[in-house]
């Protein structure tokens, strides 16, 4: 490879690869000694192909659940079977691995900066600015920027837009998919929240059992369904349906369809 490769979004890879070994470096005991990462499913991550991929999850932190699916990515394509033991697997990681992040916040300080260059596809979020809500249309520079990633690599993703839990679809999501025909691998996430900060950067509680569970791949008929029917099968594949809680209070309950009434809003933008 040659010593100054870029990656399509001008990328020195060589830059990239090591910061992922000394920011994995760093967040390895997060996972592996404050508390224990529980791993289900890398043999899937082994049986996918280099390009094309997009991992769905729901969301619990800023930056950590990435982190964690970073290291369980490298550990799986380095022969671990649902284990991070051994950190050598960071060594040579795999480089065209991207996830998509607001941009406010990979543009919030140093910090974030330096996470970006290790793989965020940063776009404008269209419902949220700033701490408030808002109704804005999607820049189709960020469609495209999530495109060339997944046509270079793996990505991750999101579809709530939202660490908060029970929070709607985002249908874009579910266009990217109809426009980009990658293979979908659903992660369910849970522990983080309760392990780490809003952010993901602090630790709160030590001695949390995390979980990732990464589910075989979503059959879907990328011509025929629609977005809706691809929406209600990414809900029920993150477990962020409703009908995961066994009890919905009114507040939450009022909050779900305020939001649901927010997206509605949008469709004319993707109609």
């Amino acid at each position: 490879m040659p010593l100054f490769k870029r990656n399509p979004f001008g990328h020195y890879l060589f830059i990239k690869k090591w910061l992922i070994r000394i920011l994995g470096a760093v967040s390895h005991g997060r996972y592996r000694s404050f508390n224990n990462l529980q791993i289900e499913g890398t043999d899937i991550i082994r049986s996918l192909p280099e390009q094309k991929v997009l991992f769905i999850s729901n969301h619990q932190t800023y930056f950590a659940d990435v982190a964690a699916m970073l290291h369980v990515f490298n550990a799986a394509l380095k022969g671990r079977d649902d284990s991070i033991k051994n950190i050598g697997y960071i060594w040579q990681p795999k480089l065209n691995i991207y996830y998509v992040a607001a941009g406010e916040t990979m543009r919030a300080g140093l910090l974030p900066k330096i996470f970006a260059y290790t793989g965020s596809v940063s776009i404008d979020r269209t419902w949220r600015s700033a701490g408030k809500n808002v109704n804005r249309q999607v820049k189709n520079s960020d469609i495209t920027n999530i495109g060339k990633a997944i046509d270079d690599g793996w990505v991750i993703t999101f579809p709530q837009g939202t660490t908060t839990p029970f929070k709607p679809i985002r249908r874009g999501t579910a266009h990217i998919i109809k426009t980009y025909k990658p293979i979908v691998v659903p992660i369910v996430i849970d522990g983080f929240r309760r392990a780490f900060d809003k952010k993901g950067l602090n630790i709160k509680r030590k001695n949390v059992l995390q979980s990732m569970v990464i589910k075989e791949p979503l059959e879907i008929d990328y011509e025929n369904e629609s977005i809706d029917e691809i929406v209600k099968k990414i809900e029920f594949a993150i477990e962020q349906h409703p009908s995961f809680l066994k009890v919905l209070s009114p507040e939450e309950a009022e909050e779900y369809l305020k939001a649901e009434e927010e997206l509605n809003k949008q469709r004319e933008f993707w109609s």
